[in-house]
């Protein structure tokens, strides 16, 4: 098969482990910059330019989309379905995906358990907003947020307040959510591919560090997730229509809390904890849909 990784760097690690896959799999494989593409939108003859030469019999996409690149990024990869190529990552749920106030609502709307979260225009009135999910210490997120930038904790009612208003100066759209303190500064990340969990890590935060995020100096080991835990994920994908991606959740007295469905969930942390070739499942699942 002709396969085509949409990424920026070539040189990523997810980017090398999907290329090594398609290439032990006897597939031809070619990794294209997305912002360097040029789409021909013309009647029944859709077509992709890259650098000067136009890119013709492609059986399959993975998108490796970046947040900053979303709106460029999803364009190629709804050009290359209207030219009849699979793709791992649909475009509307890449889009679906990226906006995490749509998600959340998408999520809620299938009963799937999540940390309460409150949004509202800028209102001036910042101690109900904080009142509604609980009281401090509460989390605040501003919406275009990855790895962990762009989230505070704040453990005071005045200090939640004072965010709060310099958010709002800043003009900036950010969600308030529950602090889950029995979680501890840890979170799962369930990696789901075609329906199925493919691997699971546990993320936890540098000490005082309340972010699991790896690329924040996070640890991550691989666990076995519970029944509960691995239906919230499976279902958490199903609902957001995606193929691939890595699903956040905390472990709360109440269950599984769904913090996110990532899209374009990298692979280095997930297999290098589970020691799992997370990049061959992929591949395996283009085959099977192709």
């Amino acid at each position: 098969m002709n396969i085509k990784i949409l990424s920026r760097n070539a040189n990523l690690y997810s980017t090398q482990r999907l290329i090594e896959a398609c290439k032990k799999r006897k597939h031809d494989v070619e990794v294209i910059d997305p912002l360097k593409c040029d789409l021909i939108i013309e009647k029944r003859k859709p077509t992709i330019v890259y650098k000067g030469r136009v890119l013709e019999h492609v059986d399959a996409v993975i998108p490796r989309v970046g947040a900053s690149i979303t709106f460029y990024g999803t364009a190629v990869v709804r050009q290359f379905e209207m030219m009849g190529a699979f793709t791992t990552t649909e475009s509307q749920a890449l889009v679906r995906s990226r906006d995490k106030l749509r998600s959340l609502q998408l999520l809620t709307k299938a009963r799937l358990g999540m940390p309460k979260t409150v949004f509202s225009n800028y209102s001036k009135d910042v101690s109900q907003i904080i009142s509604h999910v609980g009281g401090a210490p509460v989390i605040i997120k501003v919406l275009e947020g990855t790895q962990g930038l762009g989230v505070v904790l704040a453990e005071t009612e005045k200090a939640a307040e004072s965010v709060l208003e310099a958010f709002n100066g800043l003009q900036a759209r950010v969600i308030v959510q529950e602090f889950i303190k029995e979680a501890k500064g840890a979170d799962i990340r369930a990696f789901v591919v075609d329906g199925q969990i493919v691997g699971a890590m546990k993320r936890q935060g540098k000490e005082g560090e309340f972010r699991s995020n790896l690329h924040r100096g996070g640890s991550a080991s691989i666990i076995e997730l519970t029944d509960e835990e691995e239906i919230a994920a499976i279902k958490a994908v199903k609902v957001m229509g995606l193929g691939v991606a890595g699903v956040d959740m905390l472990q709360s007295e109440r269950g599984p809390l769904i913090l996110e469905v990532n899209s374009s969930p990298g692979l280095e942390g997930i297999e290098t904890a589970t020691g799992k070739d997370i990049a061959k499942s992929i591949v395996r699942y283009i085959e099977k849909n192709i």
